[in-house]
């Protein structure tokens, strides 16, 4: 079974506000921006156990500065992209046979109505900011 798990931080994120701000300067249309670290975790057991074992571990998840979620889905929301870095190979597959965990950086967008983003909205971003197509793929 797979398991996704979002942390994202509860204090301000610089680093999603500066992606807000380099894309607004981008063109991009974008009201907000959020960030999170996306781990996918293949095993057997539940997502809550999974998530358990995910808040005990110091190097993942700090309860001072995170909050966790688990996902219903193993594929970005409306209005996410999910960012991987590729092996120095020069190509990624999205769930290596042999890797027990996967994590991406998700980005995801909000309108000014905040309301998620467009793909076409998602797709401008990632080409012009969110992804360095030579060492990183998107998935959307």
């Amino acid at each position: 079974m797979l398991h996704t798990i979002a942390i994202k931080l509860k204090i301000p994120d610089n680093t999603a506000f500066s992606a807000l701000t380099a894309l607004r300067r981008l063109g991009v249309d974008v009201a907000r921006v959020e960030r999170a670290d996306i781990w996918q975790f293949a095993g057997p057991g539940s997502s809550e156990d999974v998530a358990v074992s995910v808040k005990r571990n110091e190097s993942l998840f700090n309860p001072n500065k995170h909050v966790l979620e688990i996902l219903d889905s193993p594929t970005p929301r409306v209005g996410e992209t999910w960012v991987v870095s590729m092996p120095s190979g020069g190509h990624a597959s999205p769930r290596p046979s042999n890797v027990a965990a996967i994590h991406y950086v998700a980005w995801r967008l909000f309108t000014g109505e905040d309301r998620p983003a467009d793909k076409a909205t998602v797709a401008a971003a990632i080409e012009k900011l969110l992804c360095n197509p030579a060492i990183e793929r998107a998935i959307t």
